[in-house]
């Protein structure tokens, strides 16, 4: 398992690159142990970390969570899902059970009025619950098919629209990429929403694949590796906390986790070749998320969907050197339908969010009831809701430098309009 004391506090400037920046590479050092920092001269709390939060948000969110409550803990590692339009649904499952915030779908969206009032309500109630940093406000918009706001937010083509500008013309191609993620992330924000579940870092393998194809950047890693970063860097210029997905890599799986559990036979030094090289390009352009997959990864962790499987975390924490969110895929999918306690396991494995258990108010009792009796530790716990405290005070702080233009959904619009140009013309 993670050393929960050593990835939190590692929150040190890394050569990766920031928003901006060019593409730098990931940490080679491990993080810094408590011992050796007690020892060293104290980081500039303005230093920025690896993913984003800066030491100083990273120390306030973790001195935070220390005084909280098992339930306010437990809450600050779920985002929830809910049924239906009417706003008061969600802000009330943030005001009474403290959650992170929501994942809004398309069967909860009317129209963009109705949506702002969405948001607006679970930003309030989250205020109300006492909480001075906004909370979780999720929504899969990734292009193509998986747009959960069509029709009220510009279509974008699908992300291998990126791969294939980026094969065309690579600088041209990683300039319309970013743009495009810089205005999607904008237009949401202006939503009112703080997440996107976007970019998708899985390398396809084409036909075979039933699940991700258009949603990947390309069949190539080296391609993909590139979209990755273009995207992350527009995301970050937006504001709004981008979710690479999902790791370590969709692309080979040939059945579709919405339905059952894929197994996937590839080697480690397969995986390693195809999928995991667009992933430390994340790493590299300090990704703030990453959302694990349900996988059967034979290779490493046979049997155990991989968002469960500590050996999987393992490989994003310590040998990919990531220190920000970790947020599982759904947890209604069917790839994890039937396991007794998904979400627990997840935390206990190393996630840091529980995305969209079947049963909300179960999963959060759960969570409560495990702390309190040890099944999970409060050291863990806490570990995950300082992490995304962290990010959302980074997510408040950028936002509120870079506010959304007026002539945002036209520039979304003409973004939109430059990806397909630079990919098909």
């Amino acid at each position: 398992m993670i050393a929960a004391t050593t990835l939190l506090a590692g929150a040190c400037a890394t050569s990766g690159a920031g928003p901006g920046d060019p593409a730098g590479t990931p940490s080679s050092t491990s993080s810094p142990s408590r011992s050796s920092e007690a020892s060293a001269e104290p980081e500039d709390p303005d230093t920025p970390s690896s993913w984003g939060p800066t030491v100083g948000e990273i120390d306030e969110a973790r001195a935070l969570v220390s005084t909280w409550t098992p339930e306010q803990l437990a809450g600050q590692v779920i985002v929830g899902r809910f049924h239906g339009t009417d706003p008061e649904v969600p802000a009330e499952m943030v005001r009474d059970l403290h959650l992170a915030g929501v994942s809004v779908t398309s069967d909860n969206v009317v129209d963009a009025e109705q949506v702002r009032a969405l948001t607006a309500a679970v930003a309030g109630a989250a205020a109300e619950d006492g909480r001075d940093f906004p909370p979780v406000i999720g929504v899969d918009q990734e292009g193509g098919y998986v747009s959960h706001l069509r029709g009220i937010a510009t279509e974008f083509p699908h992300f291998q629209s990126a791969g294939l500008a980026i094969a065309a013309d690579a600088r041209l191609g990683r300039r319309v990429t970013r743009a495009a993620a810089l205005t999607t992330g904008l237009e949401v924000r202006g939503l009112g929403f703080t997440w996107v579940f976007a970019p998708v870092a899985d390398v396809t393998i084409g036909a075979a694949d039933p699940t991700i194809g258009a949603r990947s950047p390309s069949e190539d890693p080296k391609i993909a590796s590139q979209a990755i970063g273009a995207a992350i860097k527009g995301f970050d210029d937006a504001g709004i906390v981008s979710t690479v997905k999902h790791f370590p890599g969709h692309g080979t799986a040939l059945t579709d986790s919405h339905d059952t559990l894929p197994v996937v036979d590839s080697s480690l030094a397969e995986i390693e070749q195809h999928d995991l090289p667009p992933f430390e390009s994340a790493v590299a352009h300090r990704a703030p998320a990453v959302m694990m997959s349900h996988l059967d990864l034979t290779s490493i962790a046979p049997d155990v969907p991989a968002s469960m499987a500590p050996e999987v975390y393992d490989l994003l924490r310590d040998d990919l050197g990531f220190e920000g969110v970790a947020i599982t895929d759904s947890l209604g999918m069917g790839a994890v339908g039937g396991r007794p306690t998904p979400a627990l396991q997840a935390l206990q494995a190393g996630a840091d969010l529980l995305l969209m258990p079947v049963d909300t108010a179960t999963t959060h009792q759960i969570v409560v009831d495990a702390i309190n009796s040890g099944e999970v530790s409060r050291e863990r716990v806490e570990e995950a809701a300082a992490r995304v405290v962290a990010v959302q005070l980074w997510q408040a702080r950028v936002a509120a430098q870079r506010p959304v233009p007026v002539d945002v959904v036209e520039r979304a619009q003409a973004a939109s309009a430059n990806l397909l140009s630079a990919a098909y013309e």
